[in-house]
């Protein structure tokens, strides 16, 4: 399986990235994948490379990139509740220097250099977000709705707040079909329910859906939080979505 470190030019500089693509001549539909809070590292690495075996050219960028390459934090080979809270308390500050500003400049810049990239086909992405990446992968799709054709995020965080650019505020601008997997507390029903309700308004199609018995941060084996079989749901879940909106051919 063919990997790239990169260098992705941006109105800022310039975003140190992975990517993994199939192998051979063919041309593979693009997807964007965001980080949870903690990063590029191995398990996401796997994660772009196992979704390459799929048919698809993986992206994943480094968000944090104006303050220095990944990683930014050492992080262990595993992420338990002891050393969590310690590492949050590390990069927080790294989150909340991420602007919306921010994260809609480097959309731009991750969507055309997939555009632009000889491995990938002509047509629409998907974007993929893990924790506070799923917040990215709803912004993403709702300024691009021409240009990605499926949004996913799992164990999200933040998606409907009382700011006024909220993630749901911003659902009646995506045209994308969405999947969203949530740990059993990322959200109060309430949140749940208001999501639920703006992405039904829009008409498009969407499954949101409470995995049982999940923690946040179910999906990623490096962390205490993962659970084996959610993050096969996650996979059911996907994959689906992924062959039903992008072309392959």
């Amino acid at each position: 399986m063919p990997t790239k470190k990169l260098q992705i030019p941006t109105a800022d500089g310039q975003a140190d990235a992975f990517a993994a693509f199939p192998d051979g001549a063919r041309r593979n539909p693009g997807v964007l994948l965001y980080t949870d809070v903690f990063g590029i590292r191995p398990v996401l690495e796997d994660r772009a490379r196992e979704l390459a075996e799929h048919g698809y050219y993986v992206l994943v960028p480094n968000v944090y990139y104006r303050h220095g390459p990944a990683p930014l934090v050492a992080l262990p080979e595993h992420i338990d509740e002891e050393t969590r809270p310690k590492l949050v308390a590390q990069l927080m500050p790294l989150v909340r220097a991420h602007t919306t500003d921010h994260v809609l400049r480097d959309a731009e810049a991750y969507l055309g250099f997939l555009a632009d990239q000889p491995e990938v086909s002509p047509g629409p992405v998907a974007v993929i977000g893990y924790c506070m990446g799923a917040v990215l992968a709803m912004r993403t799709a709702a300024a691009h709705p021409d240009r990605v054709a499926a949004v996913a995020g799992f164990h999200p965080g933040n998606l409907v707040t009382d700011a006024p650019d909220s993630p749901h505020l911003l659902v009646p601008r995506i045209t994308a079909q969405v999947h969203l997997g949530h740990a059993e507390k990322d959200m109060t029903p309430q949140a749940r329910g208001t999501l639920d309700e703006a992405l039904t308004a829009t008409g498009v199609g969407h499954t949101s859906e409470v995995y049982p018995g999940t923690l946040h941060g179910f999906t990623m084996s490096d962390t205490q939080a993962f659970d084996p079989a959610a993050l096969q749901r996650h996979w059911d879940r996907l994959l689906p979505l992924l062959d039903r909106t992008l072309s392959t051919t």
